[in-house]
């Protein structure tokens, strides 16, 4: 009896709160449905595809990992999760002796806005930056690959924020 009224006293905080789930995140209550249109790529030079890239990373945290359910119509959701790639730059972290590159870094930022549509607020607001490093050997893939590494963070890194601060 003692141990059931404090595991009920223990879950009162979080009811008030929003709804825990087993990932960490916290969805607040009124949350069902969130929209995660294609993320806008301002950068230049990047490898094509970081746009739809993270984009997928983004669904993946905010629904595959969550309680929310995609929502493919932006107006009908109950939140919406928008990014943008703001900065894309590739430079060299380590030189050889011949005073060539011997491994390069991708740096990227995000600008990631998610937003409550039913209680019409702005959850979060913030770029995000993340670095991956490959080897010049590896050439266009080993950027594309580093590049992919760089926004799965930005995507793990926003949807932390954003359910953290919920």
């Amino acid at each position: 009896m003692v141990v059931a009224s404090l595991v009920g006293a223990s879950l009162i905080p979080l009811a008030s709160c929003g709804v825990y789930s087993f990932s960490g995140a916290t969805i607040p209550a009124q949350l069902e449905t969130v929209a995660v249109p294609l993320a806008e790529d301002r950068s230049q030079g990047g490898p094509p595809g970081l746009d739809r890239l993270l984009t997928d990373a983004l669904i993946d945290r905010f629904v595959d990992r969550s309680r929310l359910t995609l929502e493919t119509d932006e107006g009908e959701a109950d939140a919406v999760v928008r990014a943008t790639i703001e900065r894309y730059a590739i430079a060299p972290v380590a030189v050889t002796d011949q005073n060539v590159a011997g491994l390069n870094r991708v740096s990227l930022g995000v600008r990631v806005v998610v937003e409550d549509r039913v209680e019409n607020e702005e959850l979060l607001s913030r770029t995000f930056t993340a670095t991956a490093d490959f080897a010049p050997a590896e050439g266009l893939q080993g950027e594309a690959d580093a590049s992919a590494t760089a926004l799965d963070q930005i995507a793990r890194d926003a949807f932390t924020a954003a359910t953290s601060d919920w």
